[in-house]
């Protein structure tokens, strides 16, 4: 006669089948966090340059609709004055002005001007060598005032303007967003503000004393010009006829 199962044995047996216990939570090593931290920042880095040169490759084609600038000083004002006015519709010696201004080597260079950058070095100079196409970049994607951060984005920037856009589309944004007086931004405001006219109708002297206006805006007026800023427009417009001249101008114009 078979012998009954013993109970004990199988509550021995049970007691030998431990049951399996969770894994233990391992922390993370510092190696592994700083890893961690430092793809997804690299991820977002990425991203952002992405967005950026999208939308440089956006504004090659549709024309920025504010910037950073014009959007706080219409906080500050309570609106602005700027209308759009397209490189066909300026005065081709507003543009010339502006280049002999600000950037007279603007056809000659791809963002940068070394010349002038090695010039300010070697005199020790306060000045800066900003180029038209450097403007631009700060004017449309970044703030004003210095700071490095701003001035290393700006040099980022400045070459993606210069491969994806041309000159005279450069020029084109440059004019449309530059300040010219307080709350007056672009060409088309400027030349009604203060010679009750529009782009296409300005003289010489005009364009020369709007672009005279450009480095400090809030502190000159082009319709009440003093001293200086008269012998500055006059030099300003020796300047554009010779770059008219020695082909300094053929990139932007038609």
């Amino acid at each position: 006669m078979a012998k009954p199962k013993s109970s004990t044995s199988k509550t021995a047996r049970a007691a030998k089948k431990k049951p399996a216990s969770k894994k233990a939570s391992v922390p993370l090593s510092r190696a592994t966090t700083v890893a961690w931290l430092r793809a997804h920042v690299l991820r977002g880095v990425l991203f952002l340059l992405a967005v950026v040169l999208a939308v440089v490759v956006l504004y090659k084609f549709i024309n920025p609709p504010t910037t950073i600038t014009m959007f706080s000083e219409a906080r500050r004002l309570g609106g602005i004055d700027h209308e759009w006015a397209a490189m066909d519709d300026i005065a081709p010696v507003m543009a010339r002005s502006a280049v002999a201004a600000e950037d007279a080597n603007f056809c000659r260079h791809w963002g940068f001007d070394m010349r002038a950058i090695r010039k300010v070095i070697d005199e020790g100079s306060s000045r800066g060598a900003s180029t038209i196409s450097q403007q631009t970049a700060k004017n449309v994607f970044l703030w004003q005032g210095r700071s490095w951060l701003r001035k290393a984005m700006e040099a980022a920037l400045t070459p993606a303007i210069e491969f994806i856009w041309n000159k005279r589309r450069i020029l084109e944004v440059y004019l449309n967003v530059a300040e010219f007086d307080e709350g007056v931004f672009g060409i088309d405001a400027a030349a009604f503000r203060y010679f009750r006219t529009t782009p296409d109708k300005l003289t010489a002297r005009q364009a020369a004393l709007l672009a005279a206006v450009l480095p400090n805006p809030k502190e000159r007026d082009a319709a009440h010009p003093s001293a200086f800023l008269s012998r500055r427009a006059n030099a300003i417009m020796d300047g554009a006829a010779t770059i008219e001249r020695d082909g300094r101008a053929e990139c932007f114009e038609r």
